[in-house]
C-alpha cells in the first residue's frame, strides 16, 4: 500500500509539473521536495507508521530585517501581531507552527494531512495551492507590517513573490 500511495503521489506531483526530487528521510515512507509556484519549496511526506498518511508542508524564515523590525514594537504591539497572525493562519483550515520567542516571529511551518480515503489528485494540488496561499498571506501581512525588505516599502502585487 505505501508504495502504490508514492508511486500515485509523485506521478500527480509530475503530471502538473511541482516534483523536484525525492530525498533519503529516515523518519518518513517518502519525502519529496516540490517547487509550487516556480521558486517556493514544499514538501510532501508520509510519516514511517502512517501508510494512509499524506502530510504537505511549507516553512518560512523571517528576513533578519523584519525580525528587527520586530523587536522594535512594544511588547503589546509584538503580541497583537502574533495573535493577528493565528487568527488569519486559523480560518484557512490549515495548522501552523509559529516560532516566535517573545512574540518576535522567526518562522513559521504550515501543514496540512490528506488520508488515503481521501486521496486524489485534485485533493492533493487543492492543499498545495491553500498552503502557499496561507503562507503568502502570512508574508503580506509582515510586508505590510513591516515594509517589504527590498528598501522600498511596499509588497508586490503578484501572489508568486
Amino acid at each position: 500500500m505505501v508504495k502504490k500511495v508514492e508511486d500515485k503521489v509523485q506521478k500527480w506531483l509530475s503530471d502538473v509539473g511541482i516534483f523536484r526530487k525525492k530525498v533519503p528521510d529516515d523518519n518518513t515512507n517518502f519525502h519529496f521536495i516540490i517547487n509550487y509556484p516556480e521558486e517556493n519549496v514544499m514538501d510532501v511526506i508520509q510519516p514511517k507508521g502512517n501508510p494512509d498518511l499524506v502530510v504537505i508542508g511549507c516553512a518560512t524564515n523571517v528576513s533578519p530585517e523584519h525580525s528587527d523590525e520586530m523587536k522594535k514594537l512594544s511588547s503589546t504591539q509584538k503580541e497583537e501581531f502574533i495573535w493577528d497572525l493565528r487568527y488569519m493562519l486559523n480560518g484557512q483550515g490549515v495548522d501552523f507552527q509559529l516560532q516566535h520567542p517573545n512574540n518576535v516571529l522567526e518562522s513559521f511551518l504550515i501543514t496540512s494531512e490528506i488520508y488515503e480515503d481521501g486521496l486524489s489528485k485534485d485533493r492533493l494540488i487543492h492543499t498545495i495551492k491553500t498552503i502557499f496561499r496561507s503562507k503568502i498571506q502570512c508574508v503580506w501581512k509582515i510586508q505590510q507590517e513591516f515594509g517589504s525588505g527590498d528598501g522600498k516599502g511596499s509588497a508586490s502585487d503578484s501572489m508568486y513573490v
